[in-house]
């Protein structure tokens, strides 16, 4: 197969104790899926239906340096479990949905702020705020046959040192099983995609400097500085 130019690289992660990568399809992001984190952002955590945006793969980031983005000047932190899948489909039946899961990781769904909050007043997607390159730094992911399932255990976000975020996974308003059944009756889910599973209260603004450390028990800690 000839191309018009040479297609760049597959976005991929690494696997703890595994050689191989793990390449990436979609990223799917869950949006208030924490009471607390709702209700600071000004909304009624009813468990309403889940509500989801789209990173692009290569707005993955491994590197740990996250470069302050341009066109903003409120850039925020929103720490995340990770579910990657290892297959797909559609109408995915909630009992099967753990089925289709890899396993996990930790990320960072970073945030232009201030360009989500026009496009939000303005009625516009919310790409220009949330699918910008690098705005998703990632851990490694376990495998679930090393970690299991995860769905209760803390989940934090340090900032130079000091606990911003805190949360656990129970507190989920939309469990890891229907966040994959809900998805799968939207889109034909495929192996290799990502699931952002929403993120605690305490969301801020990132400085140049600042020195992030995720954590979701029982998975790699995530290390992050803002340059």
């Amino acid at each position: 197969m000839a191309y018009v130019f040479d297609p760049l690289p597959t976005p991929a992660l690494p696997v703890q104790g595994d050689d191989r990568l793990f390449p990436v399809h979609r990223i799917y992001c869950v949006g208030r899926n924490y009471a607390e984190h709702t209700r600071e952002m000004g909304h009624d955590p009813d468990r309403e239906p889940p509500f989801f945006f789209q990173k692009n793969p290569d707005n993955l980031l491994t590197t740990g340096e996250f470069p302050y983005p341009m066109a903003s000047e409120d850039v925020h932190w929103e720490i995340e479990m990770v579910v990657a899948l290892k297959s797909g489909g559609t109408k995915i039946a909630v009992e099967q949905a753990m089925d289709h899961v890899f396993g996990y990781g930790v990320a960072l769904d970073m945030t232009r702020r201030d360009l989500q909050g026009v496009a939000k007043k303005m009625g516009r997607p919310w790409e220009v705020g949330k699918a910008f390159e690098k705005s998703a730094p990632c851990t490694s992911l376990v495998s679930a046959s090393d970690v299991g399932h995860p769905d209760k255990g803390a989940i934090w976000l340090e900032v130079n040192g000091t606990r911003r975020q805190e949360g656990d996974l129970a507190q989920m308003i939309w469990s890891i099983p229907e966040q994959i059944a809900y998805l799968s009756g939207l889109f034909e889910l495929q192996p290799g995609d990502l699931i952002l599973t929403g993120t605690p209260a305490g969301v801020s603004a990132v400085l140049r400097g600042d020195v992030l450390r995720g954590h979701v028990d029982g998975l790699p800690e995530l290390d992050v500085k803002v340059v």
